[in-house]
């Protein structure tokens, strides 16, 4: 497997744990013995007993390991990432979670407790960060791509991250004070490897009239089920709930992606355009396997309040289908027919 640790571990603490579009750092070289075999398996067990979003699930993939481990299937595995690859197949032939992996690093996975809590606010996130990523991070767009008008009237919002709140919050306030006046509106989120539900939720309150449900969260530590609206104070100008939005989607519109396209849909607030998406729903955080694992667990999910459910395993449907490459185009004639009537005018390419 791909060592997606460090690059995971910088995207909690930016609050993006579902974010894909970093480049994972190459794979390091990590013998095992059959003492940290048996250390990886037996915590790795006990771990998704413990936090897994599904326990019935949990329970079968113990079975599943225990029974090949009697086989001796994992007796003669001595390097870390054929361990993690084996691992991971062994339990996605069970349980098939976008959100799940198993992961190597050279360096010493810190212990559970040592993870800081997700930052609240700028100043927290800046302790926490790398001075390198916090430039980074700082000189990007921050995941707006682009604000841009296909014609006078209808509007084009292209993102590629839902990043943390507290940073992006000005960006959605300026992209949609640009875009307000605009008959209709396309967010484009073929390209977007998701974020933070906060930051959704931020982009969904422009997008209707007044104080709206989200998906409720359930997380398995508590048991609690907590609801999720809509903000009512906001920074830029609200869009409203009536004009025209659809959404441009395909395999790599990811996990919070999914999230704003699929609420959107449910709220038959806009209608999605292109493929499939990804389909992972449930929110993950690491756990310490031993000195050089770790295990991504998905221990929240959400569920929508219209559809009780969510779209793990099956992605979002799209309202239109439309080759992913194709959708803008589809878009732009759908929306100038709503908007204009049927008449096409003319449009700007991207």
């Amino acid at each position: 497997m791909k060592n997606k640790w460090r690059v995971s571990l910088a995207l909690l603490l930016l609050t993006v744990t579902g974010a894909i579009a970093a480049t994972p750092p190459v794979a390091p070289t990590v013998e095992v013995n059959p003492a940290v075999r048996l250390e990886v398996i037996d915590t790795l067990i006990a771990k998704l007993n413990a936090h897994y979003v599904f326990p019935d699930k949990a329970k079968q993939v113990e079975l599943v390991l225990r029974q090949h481990q009697r086989e001796g299937k994992y007796d003669r595995v001595t390097d870390g990432q054929q361990l993690a690859k084996q691992l991971f197949d062994d339990i996605d032939g069970v349980i098939h979670d976008k959100h799940m992996f198993i992961d190597v690093s050279a360096h010493p996975v810190p212990p559970d407790d040592a993870m800081p809590p997700p930052p609240q606010t700028r100043a927290e996130w800046e302790k926490q960060v790398p001075p390198a990523v916090l430039e980074r991070v700082l000189a990007s767009n921050l995941g707006v791509e682009k604000v841009d008008h296909l014609s006078p009237n209808i509007g084009y919002l292209e993102i590629s991250s839902f990043g943390p709140v507290f940073l992006v919050s000005d960006k959605f306030a300026a992209a949609m004070n640009k875009l307000a006046n605009t008959d209709g509106l396309i967010i484009d989120l073929r390209n977007n490897g998701g974020g933070g539900e906060d930051s959704v939720a931020l982009l969904i309150s422009y997008l209707v009239d007044g104080r709206t449900r989200l998906n409720d969260i359930w997380e398995r530590a508590t048991g609690i089920t907590t609801q999720y609206w809509t903000q009512d104070k906001l920074d830029g100008k609200r869009y409203g709930g009536k004009k025209p939005v659809f959404i441009l989607a395909g395999p790599d519109t990811k996990s919070a992606a999914e999230s704003f396209a699929y609420q959107m849909q449910a709220l038959k607030r806009a209608k999605v355009i292109g493929e499939r998406t990804w389909g992972g729903a449930n929110a993950s955080r690491p756990y310490r396997l031993s000195e050089h694992f770790a295990i991504f667990i998905p221990s929240k999910r959400p569920i929508n309040s219209i559809t009780h459910t969510n779209w793990e395993g099956t992605g979002v449907t799209p309202d239109v289908a439309a080759k992913v490459n194709d959708a803008l185009a589809a878009a732009k004639v759908l929306m100038q027919r709503q908007v204009h009537g049927d008449a096409p005018r003319a449009t700007k390419d991207h």
